[in-house]
C-alpha cells in the first residue's frame, strides 16, 4: 500500500494535476487493421510470401479489400520508461535507468520478445495485476492460467471504452481503443526496469506499433527525465519516429507515445534512449531488436532463390544492377552464374542439369534473405553485450554530479548477467526499493544446440567506453552478417568468414552462426565455452565472481 501512495504523490507532483484527470496522458495503440493490412481477421500469423508487396498490386475498395498479395502482420508492443535494479555476478545491486515490459509479461518472462499480435495485444487479463507481475504472481491470483503460471500476454492498462460501451456502439473486445487505466500501469511499470530492455522481434513487411509510456524515476524524484526509443542503424521512413529529440518527440514523464515501423531489411539491430545518450546507455537503457527475413516464410517445395527473384518487385528492396550502386540484397554468384553453390555453404539441392536450387521439401528459418540457404539456423539466441560502471551507477542513485570523464566499466555483461549468472536458466530476480521482487533480467546467455544443428547468435554491443571481444574455442564462429547487413558483394559472392575471434564497438551487431551439424565431432553433453580472452573483462572489478562468459550446450 505504501509504494502505491508513493507512486500517486509522484504522479502528482510530476503531472501538477489530480489522478483521475492524468488518465488522459497514458494511450497504447494497437489497431487491428490498417490501409495496407485491411483484413483484420488475417494480421494476427505471418502468411506465406508468394509475391511481392508493391503499390500497383493493391486495389483499394470503399469496403478495404485489396485485390494484391497482403504480406507479412500488425505487431504490437508496450514498455515503461523509468528505473529498477538489476543484481550483478558478485551479488551487487546495481541501480538502473531501464525500460520494463507493459506487454507480453509472460513472454519476457521466458526470455522471448514481448511483441505480440493485435488479438494478443488487446486482451484483458482475468484479474488485476500486481506489483512486480509476473515475479510476485504465485498460483492463487486470478492472471494466471489452469496449469498455474502466469500467462498475461496483453497491453498492460488497457481498459474498454466505457463510455462507447454505454452508449450501446461496441461490446466486449471491440471496446477496447487504447483508454488505459494509469493505475495499472503504474503499479506494474514503476521500478520494473530490465536489462537488457525487453526483446522485439518482427518480420519484414510487419507493420509495428510501439508504445513507450514514461513512468518516471521512482529513486530520483528531482528528474524530470524525458526518453525516446532510438533503433540504431534501422531504415526508418521517417525522421519523426527516429528517437532523436532534435528531429522527432520525446515523452514527458506521465506521457505515452506509440512509435509506428514498417520493417523493410531482415537482420540484428538494437534500441536505446537518445536522451543524454552516454548517460541513459550507461545506466542501462539499451535493448535488442531483429527483423525475420521473408524468406523464412517461403512456402514448403519453394525455391528460396525464386523466392529472392520475386524481391526484386518491391521497390524497397529490388536490387538492379544496371540502376543501383549498392543493392540491398545481390543475387547470389553461386546460383546466378550457374555453378553448383555447395562451396558457398549453401544447403539446398541444385538440380545438375538447371544449376538452379530444387524447391525445399519444407520451411526452414533463415538470418537473411540470402536466396542460396547459406544462412539457415535452427534455433537462435539473442546476446548484448554491455559494460557498467559501478561508480557511475551509484552517483546517478545518489543526487551527486556524475564523473562522464572517469567513467571506467568493470561489470561486464552479456543479457544483462555476468558468470556464472550467464548460465542460469529463466529470469533473474531482484528486489526493488519497493520492497518487490522484479524479474529485472529475464533473458537467460547459455546456449543450447542440438546436435546434428546450428545455432544463430544475434550479438549486438551497447558499450559506451570499452571495446568488447568474444571467443569460440571448439566451434568456430561464421560471420555472415555485419550491422545488419549480409556479408555479400555486389557481384552475388558470399564474403562469410570462419573465426574463433570477434571484436565489437559500442553500437555494432554482428549475426553469427555456431555450427554443431558435423555429428562425427559434436554430440549429446559436450560443453564449450564463449568468453572474452581480455583477462580484466572475466571478472566485475573483483578476482572470482562475474565476466563476460557463457556456455554452449550441444543436446
Amino acid at each position: 500500500m505504501s509504494r502505491r501512495i508513493v507512486c500517486a504523490i509522484v504522479w502528482v507532483f510530476v503531472a501538477g494535476t489530480a489522478v483521475a484527470a492524468s488518465a488522459q496522458s497514458f494511450r497504447v495503440q494497437c489497431p487491428p487493421s490498417t490501409i495496407t493490412h485491411p483484413n483484420a481477421a488475417n494480421n494476427n500469423a505471418e502468411p506465406a510470401y508468394t509475391g511481392a508487396t508493391n503499390g500497383s498490386t493493391y486495389v483499394y475498395t470503399p469496403g478495404g479489400a485489396s485485390a494484391g498479395p497482403v504480406n507479412g502482420a500488425i505487431k504490437c508492443q508496450q514498455i515503461s520508461g523509468g528505473d529498477g535494479y538489476a543484481t550483478m555476478g558478485d551479488g551487487t545491486q546495481t541501480y538502473l535507468f531501464a525500460f520494463g515490459p507493459l506487454s507480453g509479461l509472460a513472454d519476457v518472462a521466458n526470455g522471448l520478445p514481448g511483441t505480440q499480435f493485435p488479438a494478443i495485444f488487446n486482451t484483458l487479463p482475468a484479474g488485476p495485476l500486481l506489483p512486480g507481475d509476473p515475479a510476485t504472481t504465485d498460483n492463487a491470483s486470478t492472471t494466471t492460467t489452469s496449469s498455474g503460471t502466469f500467462g498475461f500476454n496483453g497491453a498492460v492498462g488497457l481498459i474498454p471504452n466505457l463510455d462507447s460501451m454505454g452508449d450501446g456502439n461496441c461490446t466486449g473486445a471491440a471496446c477496447i481503443d487504447g483508454h488505459v487505466d494509469p493505475r495499472q500501469i503504474m503499479d506494474v511499470g514503476v521500478m520494473n526496469g530490465n536489462v537488457p530492455a525487453p526483446l522485439m522481434a518482427i518480420d519484414e513487411d510487419d507493420e509495428y506499433f510501439l508504445t513507450l509510456s514514461n513512468v518516471g524515476m521512482i529513486m530520483r524524484p528531482d528528474l524530470f527525465e524525458q526518453h525516446t526509443v532510438h533503433f540504431h542503424g534501422y531504415p526508418n521512413a521517417s525522421s519523426f519516429y527516429d528517437g532523436v529529440p532534435d528531429a522527432s518527440v520525446a515523452i514527458n514523464i506521465g506521457g505515452s507515445f506509440t512509435y509506428y515501423y514498417l520493417a523493410p531489411d531482415a537482420g540484428t539491430y538494437f534500441y536505446h534512449c537518445h536522451i543524454t545518450p552516454p548517460e541513459h546507455l550507461q545506466m542501462g537503457m539499451v535493448g535488442q531488436l531483429y527483423v525475420r527475413p521473408r524468406q523464412n516464410r517461403v512456402p514448403s517445395g519453394t525455391s528460396v532463390f525464386m523466392a529472392l527473384q520475386a524481391q526484386q518487385s518491391d521497390p524497397r528492396t529490388a536490387c538492379n544492377p544496371n540502376t543501383d550502386i549498392l543493392c540491398t540484397n545481390p543475387l547470389p554468384y553461386s546460383i546466378v552464374h550457374g555453378t553448383d553453390n555447395s562451396p558457398d555453404g549453401g544447403f539446398q539441392a541444385v538440380d545438375p542439369a538447371t544449376k538452379k536450387p530444387l524447391a525445399d521439401p519444407e520451411t526452414k528459418k533463415y538470418a537473411y534473405n540470402d536466396g542460396d540457404g547459406s544462412t539457415q539456423y535452427d534455433v537462435e539466441y539473442p546476446l548484448q553485450i554491455h559494460g557498467f560502471d559501478p561508480n557511475f551507477h551509484f552517483v546517478g542513485m545518489t543526487f551527486n554530479p556524475e564523473g562522464f570523464a572517469d567513467m571506467k566499466d568493470k561489470y561486464f555483461l552479456l543479457n544483462g548477467r555476468s558468470y556464472p549468472d550467464t548460465v542460469t536458466s529463466g529470469p533473474l530476480t531482484t528486489q526493488s526499493a519497493d520492497g518487490v521482487n522484479h524479474f529485472s533480467q529475464p533473458l537467460p546467455a547459455i546456449i543450447n544446440i542440438p546436435a546434428g544443428k546450428k545455432a544463430l547468435l544475434r550479438i549486438s554491443d551497447l558499450d559506451v567506453s570499452e571495446y568488447q571481444t568474444l571467443a569460440s574455442l571448439g566451434i568456430p564462429m561464421t560471420v555472415i552478417g555485419i550491422n545488419a547487413k549480409l556479408l555479400r558483394d555486389q557481384s552475388g559472392n558470399n564474403m562469410y568468414y570462419k573465426t574463433n575471434s570477434i571484436t565489437l564497438g559500442g553500437g555494432e551487431s554482428l549475426d553469427v552462426i555456431l555450427d554443431a551439424s558435423d555429428t562425427t565431432r559434436y554430440s549429446s553433453g559436450q560443453v564449450f565455452y564463449l568468453y572474452t580472452p581480455n583477462l580484466d573483462h572475466l571478472a566485475n572489478d573483483a578476482e572470482n565472481f562475474g565476466g563476460l562468459m557463457t556456455e554452449v550446450h550441444i543436446l
